[in-house]
């Protein structure tokens, strides 16, 4: 498979229908602004600065560069009708006072659209990231940061949604209320053990949906019920892979959940053992696992690779958005500015796993060679 894309190396033709489609999508999200005075809608601002962001765009700075560089025939592309451009500020200002969380729901709507199916059942991880760049203190003086969770389709790569922790609150009922907003008929999801909640279990099982929860010393009781099964008497699958000098092994083991094991909805448990050898020394973290996906819709190879798409979530976005998008070191600080550029942070990567990249870093260095590649991909 292709390290870095499967896409046209070329943008396709573009029309004016698609580009209107985009922009009604984008009028789902109210303008803050007080109409007097207004050059520019709020869907055409947002569109711009998606196609910065596709672009590798870090910065509101950096976007409004972007637009005082961008080809007139792109900017009409995008919605602007005007000789005069939308300038940093402006877009700096509106962004700073968006309903972001609006914005996430619009975009995380579209894209739920977009999403895949993995053995005939559609799995989304769930996790939250703070953005230590827009670190701030409050009146109290603490230092607070806005921390954000996120729902990320395993196959495609998309971001499904995502929604602010409030400052006095935590990822567990953020996360709840997050899956509240999807139709969970048939979806699997994936959560790190914090989420192992008896509440949140209830509220995926009641949508139709299963979970795969990791059981770690934080539910001591349940830990150990896992920890005390008959492991040595059961089966085992194996997976081993080479590479960047170590070789990993995977071994699963699943057995059906017994009846002493009290976790709602509980039907299957699992042990998964990851042994990895790098110059010659050896290292085991042994995990295990609760689901309510039944053996015959998910098989211990199954469930293994449930876990290993989930970290697909840290892998291929959270990292992305650090290392690529440089988002812990970003100065924007200011009202709904940070969550708002994390969203076109998600969105420039869905989009961009959509057309077939898998290395992002190449796909924005090729995105800014030719600014109408933007259009292309925010378009078809």
């Amino acid at each position: 498979m292709p390290s870095s894309r499967t896409a046209p190396a070329c943008p396709q033709p573009v029309g004016p229908c698609s580009a209107t489609l985009l922009l009604e999508l984008l009028s789902w999200v109210p303008d803050p602004r007080s109409p007097r005075g207004v050059r520019h809608a709020l869907p055409v601002l947002l569109a711009v600065a998606i196609a910065a962001v596709v672009g590798g765009a870090k910065s509101f700075a950096a976007i409004g560069q972007w637009v005082d560089e961008a080809d007139a025939d792109l900017l009409t592309g995008l919605g602007i009708r005007r000789s005069k451009r939308p300038s940093e500020s402006a877009i700096r200002r509106a962004f700073g006072r968006l309903d972001a969380g609006r914005l996430d729901a619009v975009l995380g709507a579209w894209m739920w659209t977009r999403t895949r199916v993995v053995g005939h059942r559609r799995v989304i991880a769930i996790d939250g990231k703070t953005i230590r760049g827009a670190r701030t203190r409050d009146t109290d003086g603490r230092s607070t940061a806005p921390h954000l969770v996120a729902a990320y389709d395993h196959d495609s790569g998309t971001v499904l949604g995502q929604l602010a922790v409030t400052a006095k609150s935590n990822e567990i009922p953020a996360v709840r209320t997050l899956l509240a907003t999807f139709d969970l008929a048939g979806v699997v999801v994936t959560v790190d053990a914090m989420h192992t909640q008896t509440d949140t279990a209830q509220l995926i099982i009641e949508a139709g949906g299963d979970y795969v929860f990791t059981v770690k010393n934080n539910q001591p009781t349940l830990y150990a019920a896992c920890k005390a099964l008959p492991w040595s008497q059961v089966p085992a699958r194996r997976v081993t892979s080479k590479g960047r000098g170590r070789r990993v092994t995977r071994t699963i083991k699943a057995v059906i959940a017994p009846a002493w094991i009290e976790f709602h909805g509980a039907a299957q448990v699992a042990q998964v053992r990851r042994t990895v050898t790098r110059k010659g020394k050896k290292t085991i973290e042994v995990v295990y696992l609760i689901t309510s996906a039944e053996t015959r819709t998910a098989s211990p190879t199954t469930l293994a690779d449930w876990v290993q798409g989930h970290w697909g979530i840290e892998n291929k976005l959270h990292w992305v958005r650090d290392v690529t998008y440089d988002e812990d070191r970003s100065q924007v600080r200011t009202g709904a500015g940070p969550h708002v550029m994390a969203t076109l942070r998600n969105l420039a990567i869905s989009l961009l796993r959509l057309a077939g990249w898998t290395n992002i870093a190449h796909a924005l260095r090729h995105q800014a060679a030719d600014h109408n590649r933007a259009l292309a991909l925010l378009t078809t």
